[in-house]
């Protein structure tokens, strides 16, 4: 598995990324997500967003805090 496969960002409502973070293995991923939403939920306008990168390189969005599940 590529380093990096799995992306989080926390992203505002302007759009702007705030936080970009990368992990090679989906488990580890998942927990930083949960931790994510812990930890900058009170975020006025904050998006947390799980991703993962295929072999062409594009994004795929998994999950994504508040808009589906945690």
């Amino acid at each position: 598995m590529d380093d990096g496969r799995y992306r989080l960002t926390l992203t505002t409502t302007a759009g702007r990324t705030v936080i970009d973070g990368r992990w090679s293995n989906r488990a580890t991923a998942e927990r930083k997500f949960r931790s994510w939403i812990g930890s900058y939920s009170a975020i006025p306008s904050a998006r947390i967003a799980l991703a993962v990168q295929a072999a062409d390189a594009t994004w795929t969005e998994l999950k994504a805090w508040p808009d589906g599940e945690a």
